[in-house]
């Protein structure tokens, strides 16, 4: 029989896991409540204006603009999903992987498909439940490790067994996550603020400023709900993350076009466009923190400085984790979506680091 002193580390893991799981579902119900009193205001204010919706039937013209490269479909065989991704680049040339975040699409690469096809086949994928890719039904289907298998499989169907990976905020999740599990197919990663996982779980549990600007994360948990509160007024919430003074692109570099705005609002308006990409948040609690977390590959970490959704102190705990070259670039006065917001300057920072030679830490 087991001891008592068997038996303290088994609780105090019981413990811990009870704390962890009543702290999530109780901010999730605060979450739930913020955004039910905005509903009831906003419905106050002008219950017409709330279910208003605007019919968007034709993708606007920048989607299909030649200069980004051509539309394709690949089918993986074990899912049996058919993914969509913009690439652009001779066929046969190193490949550049690109994995946006959220909510964004293929289209938030558009300044890095055109800066880098000159020496790599740069594809921007759409993720599982994005864009014109299968969207499963299952919130189960969703889970870090689908995500994962998704981009080994995409891999072997372009035919390439290594690539560049370039990641930006929940596509930077999962280029860590690959750059984890499977070193050998990533010969270097570029982060775009996110930091790496664990340091994400530990620094959210112990900084209630990170947990409050997080809280989309949380909110994310109910079914059905924030996709519903994304779409009132015209998809008011998803216009506001981009245009915002506080959350929004550009303050000081590229600014969102009207056109870019509407392919944003084109892509998320579609019917159940938005449950594919909250269902990637939905089984977030359960998946982390990580067993396996060193990252063996050389690293370039970007980051915003005035990103309104992580802190930047997350970006210098992270080479703690990274047994490899690493760099750390952060840029004053830019915003969470950088490769948006200063793509002369990220494009720069990418050239400089993909073209020098970097040695394995000792």
């Amino acid at each position: 029989m087991a001891g008592p002193r068997d038996r303290l580390p088994r609780l105090m893991v019981a413990i811990r896991s009870l704390l962890f799981w009543s702290l999530v579902y109780c901010y999730c119900g605060l979450c739930a409540a913020v955004h039910l009193l905005k509903l009831l205001w906003s419905i106050g204010k002008g219950p017409a204006q709330t279910f208003r919706r605007v019919a968007r039937e034709h993708p606007p013209a920048c989607l299909n603009d030649p200069s980004l490269g051509t539309h394709c479909y690949v089918r993986i065989k074990d899912s049996g999903l058919r993914f969509h991704y913009v690439a652009a680049g001779e066929r046969g040339k190193r490949l550049m992987l690109l994995l946006h975040g959220f909510p964004e699409f293929w289209y938030s690469w558009r300044h890095q498909l055109r800066e880098f096809k000159s020496e790599y086949r740069v594809v921007a994928l759409d993720l599982r439940g994005y864009g014109e890719t299968d969207a499963p039904i299952h919130q189960g289907s969703y889970k870090l490790d689908c995500l994962i298998t998704d981009i080994k499989d995409i891999l072997d169907s372009l035919g390439y067994s290594k690539c560049v990976l370039i990641g930006h905020d929940w596509g930077g999740m999962i280029a860590w996550l690959i750059a984890i599990c499977y070193p050998e197919m990533v010969m270097k990663l570029i982060v775009i603020n996110f930091p790496h996982p664990n340091v994400f779980t530990e620094y959210i549990l112990r900084h209630p400023a990170q947990m409050f600007k997080s809280s989309y994360y949380y909110f994310f948990q109910i079914p059905r709900f924030p996709e519903f509160m994304f779409s009132i007024n015209d998809f008011k919430a998803l216009k506001h993350l981009f245009t915002s003074h506080s959350t929004g692109i550009g303050r000081r570099g590229c600014r969102l076009t009207t056109e870019d705005l509407e392919a944003y609002l084109y892509v998320f308006s579609q019917p159940g466009a938005l449950s594919g990409p909250i269902n990637h948040y939905r089984n977030i609690f359960s998946c982390l923190p990580l067993k396996h977390h060193m990252v063996t590959t050389p690293t370039l970490l970007l980051w915003g400085e005035k990103d309104a959704f992580m802190d930047v102190e997350m970006a210098e705990v992270t080479k703690i984790y990274v047994k490899n070259y690493f760099r750390l670039t952060i840029l004053s006065e830019a915003s969470h979506w950088l490769q948006q917001d200063q793509p002369d300057i990220v494009n720069k920072l990418i050239w400089t680091f993909l073209k020098e030679e970097t040695r394995k830490k000792d």
